[in-house]
């Protein structure tokens, strides 16, 4: 699933060839269409295929963000303005072309499900190969009320003394750490990747429960769930299975992994285990971590 780095880079790479382009035309992929006449929310949830169309075409788009793991439209026609939410699930994917045969990769080139046709001869193509991904068209956040509970971004300020303050929240208290930090209403964008990586480098289990955690302990594993995301960032995010930039390539962060799908610890050369939390493999050196 991409995780923040992931969505950070296809939201660089789809940014200059669509701010202030209007959206001419969108077009559906036949799955996405039967699976509203089968009464499936396939990709395009909340709102009926013609009043998407309805709310999308002829509207310019103003700005291109990311929040957490969504990227963010922001979409205006004459006075009104719409807000477009997309979140990747687990392979989806934006691209840019001219024509859809310029996506190289077959996969995302066979499972394109929704085609914005710009008037500047562009296509935002989405694909997603599993369709566990998602696109809204709302007027406002306080119409999809599951955003509004995102935790800061990690990178702001506000967000080490949010994730602390999650620790005084009894749900959280019995469980354990790794399971606590992927929920993003206490960090936003930490999936499973980042997490694994946090944890090894502070020296945490993830298994460990999360009221055992010192405050030392609860301090240094935001900073290192920070520093991860910031490589992550800075390598273009992990491509291990299915994830490309909008621009086909792949990212680098998975040369840079300690534990992550990693036979041994590159520390002290430990075989490295895998235990199942929060329905996730966790990875980790038994060795290293306590």
């Amino acid at each position: 699933m991409p995780e923040l780095p992931e969505v950070e880079h296809v939201k660089r790479g789809i940014e200059p060839f669509v701010i202030n382009e209007k959206i001419d035309k969108v077009i559906f992929s036949e799955k996405v269409i039967e699976g509203k006449n089968n009464q499936r929310e396939t990709i395009i949830k909340g709102i009926e295929l013609d009043s998407f169309k309805k709310l999308t075409e002829g509207y310019v788009i103003s700005e291109v963000l990311r929040r957490s793991k969504y990227i963010v439209f922001h979409i205006e026609k004459d006075n009104d303005h719409r807000i477009l939410i997309s979140h990747l699930g687990m392979a989806g994917g934006f691209f840019v072309v001219d024509d859809l045969e310029e996506i190289g990769t077959p996969n995302y080139r066979k499972h394109w499900q929704v085609i914005f046709e710009l008037n500047n001869g562009k296509k935002l193509v989405y694909s997603d190969i599993r369709r566990f991904g998602e696109i809204r068209n709302i007027a406002n956040y306080e119409s999809y009320p599951p955003f509004l509970e995102i935790a800061p971004e990690p990178f702001d300020k506000e967000a080490m003394i949010h994730y602390l303050s999650c620790f005084d929240i009894n749900k959280y208290a019995n469980k354990p750490i790794k399971q606590m930090i992927l929920d993003h209403k206490v960090i936003a964008g930490a999936g499973n990747i980042y997490a694994c990586e946090a944890l090894y480098r502070t020296g945490i289990r993830p298994d460990k429960i999360a009221n055992s955690l010192s405050h030392q302990q609860k301090e240094m594993l935001f900073y290192y769930v920070r520093e991860v995301l910031e490589e992550g960032i800075k390598y273009g995010g992990t491509s291990i299975s299915d994830y490309r930039h909008a621009d086909g390539k792949t990212g680098e962060m998975q040369l840079h992994l300690n534990v992550y799908k990693q036979k041994y610890c590159k520390t002290c050369g430990h075989e490295i285990e895998t235990k199942v939390i929060a329905t996730r493999n966790s990875h980790f050196c038994p060795n290293c971590q306590k």
